[in-house]
């Protein structure tokens, strides 16, 4: 099972998270490229410090929203998302091959990630971004999902993700940020789920059905409060039940 997290979201001045433990603890890094958080030094630092560790990149897209940190839905042109896309893939990958590595695999991040997973047209132009970057480079993304139905349409390999510490809705999207209880933070309860996903291939949702889910990755957010225990435990709990750690390519 391959463990990702969301990492190089800092800004300037500003931090966010602790990439540098999560590093030792994560197989797999979605590093932020400069839309809805990261900066040339921050990118560079934080491939730098994978390809130091082995950790796989990938590059964590999002609508241009710094402001919201990339969690405000908003309205842009397929053609113009694609561009997004495909900009965001090229700046982040000129710092991972600096650091003598690449970047292996693209996830969306926040409303874009969860606009994409039901909108058709979003989707598709994600999808057409991560072609003309490299028609071979795979998506992570929901399972089911209009990403995985697009890239499948278009040759494109993709990989299925699940949240260790977030909650879903019986029709296996994540319950919005809004609400109470999207965010989950006992690390029994999300090490718990962690590994009933791993071995099992399901979680119970938040209104206690139970959901067939099966992930090639499991992410753990960086800038939830305690993500580095959380992780720790996600990783221990795993390997106690005997799930081998690894990337999710490396896997494929």
């Amino acid at each position: 099972m391959d463990l990702n997290s969301d990492l190089g979201e800092g800004f300037g001045a500003w931090k966010m998270g602790d990439d540098d433990a999560m590093l030792d603890i994560v197989t797999s890094a979605n590093v932020a490229c400069g839309f809805h958080a990261g900066d040339p030094s921050v990118m560079r630092r934080v491939c730098e410090r994978a390809a130091e560790r082995g950790v796989v990149i990938g590059a964590h897209v999002a609508y241009r929203d710094l402001a919201g940190f990339g969690r405000r839905a908003m309205d842009v042109a397929p053609a113009d998302l694609a561009d997004d896309v495909l900009y965001q893939i090229g700046a982040l990958d000129v710092f991972a091959k600096a650091a003598g590595t690449r970047v292996r695999y693209v996830k969306p991040h926040g409303a874009l990630y969860n606009t994409a997973a039901v909108d058709p047209e979003q989707a598709a132009a994600v999808v057409e971004g991560i072609r003309r970057f490299h028609p071979a480079l795979a998506l992570l993304c929901p399972p089911g999902s209009e990403m995985a139905e697009q890239a499948e349409k278009a040759g494109l390999p993709a990989y299925a993700e699940a949240f260790a510490d977030r909650a879903y809705t019986p029709e296996g999207l994540l319950v919005s940020r809004k609400l109470p209880g999207a965010v989950l933070h006992d690390a029994d309860e999300v090490a718990d789920r962690a590994v009933t996903m791993a071995t099992t291939g399901k979680v119970v949702t938040a209104d206690g059905t139970e959901l067939a889910i099966r992930p090639h990755s499991l992410c753990v957010h960086g800038d939830t409060p305690g993500a580095v225990e959380l992780a720790q435990r996600i990783r221990a709990g795993l390997g106690a039940s005997g799930v081998h750690i690894g990337s999710f390519l490396e896997a494929a």
